[in-house]
């Protein structure tokens, strides 16, 4: 059976939930649809902050569904199946909602790519993470050389993709690929939530214009990416949430932040 996405709300916080414990995870087609669809609901919920990704089972994922992969006839069929992943990943990574992933169990491949693709990690301090598309004579095709050098030293990317050798998830939080680590599948779980409930309790638009300010710069100089930070600085200054923030400071009280998501107020940059 292909691994479902169950997807359900606790105040505003999302889980959204890999469903295919009897295959690891892997990440097919139908997989890749349902997160697009789950992804969608979410972002049309203004009441919803923040989403938490994790995997049923002893898993996170052991990534792309290679029985599915493996019955393709023709290229024309793998480089649709990378298409549709591709592009529900660039989803959560585009998505105003901040995403956090608990991967509490092996995330290898596709599974790995699902959690570099999130904007924040939790991880088990003995779970094994991976890219091992190069056992196979092959390279990720789900945005692995492109994100995994974005988050560790580019010598480091290089051996995992070219050796395809699995890291500890301490090793990755030394390297700097986990914001957190957790000892058991229960700790991670609650790390990741915890995580969630801040990015929640703060102003909605500072998770989501922080992650388009990352975005719009990532080739940019320092100078011209300066320019870009003094536009959104100078828009949230300007926000509700932002005027509250500086009233509740100056009358030494908690701000109260509004409790719904409210529209973007800057346009993506082309």
């Amino acid at each position: 059976m292909a691994t479902d996405i169950e997807l359900h709300r606790e105040g505003p916080i999302a889980f959204v939930r890999l469903d295919g414990a009897d295959r690891l995870n892997a990440i097919g087609t139908h997989t890749c649809e349902a997160l697009a669809a789950a992804v969608r609901e979410i972002e049309a919920d203004r009441g919803i902050r923040a989403a938490v990704v994790q995997g049923t089972g002893r898993a996170f994922s052991a990534g792309a569904d290679i029985e599915e992969i493996s019955g393709f006839a023709a290229p024309a069929d793998f480089a649709r199946f990378v298409h549709g992943f591709t592009d529900t990943l660039e989803l959560i990574e585009a998505s105003p909602i901040p995403f956090v992933a608990a991967v509490h169990g092996s995330a290898f491949g596709g599974g790995l790519e699902l959690a570099l693709a999130c904007d924040l990690r939790v991880i088990g301090r003995d779970v094994r993470v991976g890219l091992p598309e190069a056992k196979l004579g092959v390279l990720p095709g789900a945005g692995g050389t492109q994100r995994l050098p974005r988050l560790v030293p580019r010598g480091i990317a290089l051996e995992m993709l070219v050796l395809g050798q699995p890291i500890t998830g301490a090793r990755a939080y030394e390297l700097g690929l986990a914001n957190r680590v957790g000892d058991t599948a229960e700790d991670v779980l609650a790390a990741a939530t915890e995580l969630a409930h801040a990015l929640a309790a703060g102003a909605a638009l500072v998770p989501q214009l922080g992650k388009q300010l990352l975005r719009d710069t990532a080739g940019l100089s320092v100078h011209d990416g300066v320019e870009v930070e003094r536009e959104i600085a100078t828009a949230l200054f300007d926000s509700v949430d932002g005027r509250e923030g500086f009233a509740a400071f100056v009358a030494k009280r908690p701000a109260a932040f509004a409790a719904e998501r409210p529209a973007a107020v800057l346009a993506e940059r082309s």
